[in-house]
């Protein structure tokens, strides 16, 4: 079977995509499957035992996004089965072009974040499925059309999957498949690594809490530097890159958490894993998720995570066994849960035990397996 792994992000890029495709690609071929890859980069990818396409970021939006469909549509025609990570409306568009089936991994509302960044809707996920306009009945139907494109559809969360559901997707056309645990490398000492990021707490005598993801409007960051000042003591690594990066330093430096925050740009898979296991929790207080690579990363180095109870997060994260929840955008109250873990040893040392057997289940051999089950059915294999 010959798969075209289609993805907006790629290494170093950060974020579930980026962790996501390479790691399947790699699986595949491991499997004796061939693999081309179409994605958008800033700059040509590192080469690998797969063909890599790639247009830069740096091209006009309308061009990329052309350039992108057709690039699609032209690698489409050597691939059996495509498979999107995102990108789905070009991906549709490349696929059916080429006649060649298509299976999405659904990762987000797509109308839902352009009306976010449109600024024509602020409310949440869910109140978004009942919002009315023209504008969003706009942004609906090319959501909608997009997904209508594939042959199946697969949801990291149950939570996602109920949602499409509502958008007039079939049930057995929709397959609920969790993100993968990480392969894991060998893990340096927290110290060693602390020392070599310029982190604080270098003996582990002050705490780290630890973020990696896209730096942006979803993380809802700001309820997170806004509960840190509330707490003191600890301090806070970011890693990644995004839209709301310039705007959250500032709002860092605001209020008073120099010396306190380091926000550490992209890192390589291996340095965030290696960020995770130096700290003592990583954090996150997303508006809304689908089911986040970085808690699966987390959790599997043995790092509980104190997160929001949005979406998908609930799925993976069990408050009061590997981690503990809050309700989204209210930093007294997740200041509040940042101290009830660093003050309590012992829940800090059962939350740090549970961790990695709780996403045991989720190794990628059997993720993998049943995801290459799902393209060689697409394919008609």
């Amino acid at each position: 079977m010959n798969v075209l792994i289609v993805s907006g992000i790629w290494p170093p890029d950060v974020g579930g995509p980026a962790s996501h495709a390479p790691e399947l690609a790699a699986f595949l071929r491991a499997r004796g499957h061939g693999v081309e890859v179409v994605t958008t980069a800033a700059e040509t990818p590192p080469a690998a035992d797969f063909s890599i396409h790639a247009v830069l970021r740096s091209t006009p939006v309308g061009l990329r996004h052309a350039r992108v469909a057709a690039l699609i549509a032209c690698r489409a025609r050597r691939a059996d089965v495509v498979y999107a990570t995102s990108m789905i409306s070009r991906a549709g568009i490349g696929s059916t072009l080429a006649r060649r089936p298509l299976v999405l991994k659904l990762v987000a509302d797509a109308a839902y974040e352009r009306a976010k960044r449109q600024r024509i809707f602020s409310g949440s996920l869910v109140a978004f499925q009942e919002a009315r306009g023209l504008r969003i009945t706009a942004l609906r139907l090319a959501r909608d059309l997009a997904l209508r494109r594939a042959s199946h559809v697969v949801c990291p969360s149950a939570f996602l999957r109920e949602l499409s559901l509502g958008w007039g997707l079939a049930p057995d056309e929709v397959t609920v498949l969790p993100n993968a645990m990480p392969p894991l490398p060998e893990l340096r000492p927290p110290e060693e690594v602390r020392a070599e990021l310029g982190l604080p707490g270098i003996d582990g005598s002050a705490p780290l809490l630890a973020f990696a993801g896209r730096i942006n409007a979803q993380k809802s960051l700001d309820v997170l530097l806004d509960a840190l000042a509330q707490v003191d003591g600890p301090s806070l690594a970011l890693v990644g890159d995004g839209p709301e990066l310039a705007r959250l330093e500032g709002h860092a430096a605001a209020l008073g958490l120099d010396g306190r925050v380091r926000f550490l740009g992209a890192r390589s898979r291996t340095e965030v894993l290696e960020l995770f296991h130096a700290a003592d929790a990583s954090v996150l207080t997303s508006a809304w998720e689908n089911f986040p690579h970085t808690v699966v990363e987390a959790l599997a180095v043995g790092t509980p995570v104190l997160g929001t109870a949005v979406g998908g997060v609930t799925e993976i994260v069990r408050d009061g066994e590997n981690g503990l929840l809050v309700p989204p955008g209210q930093p007294a109250a997740f200041a509040d849960a940042l101290r009830r873990y660093l003050g309590d040893e012992a829940l800090r040392e059962r939350l740090r035990v549970a961790a990695p057997g709780s996403v045991a289940h989720l190794r990628p051999e059997r993720i993998y397996g049943e995801l290459e089950q799902i393209l060689a059915r697409a394919a008609g294999r």
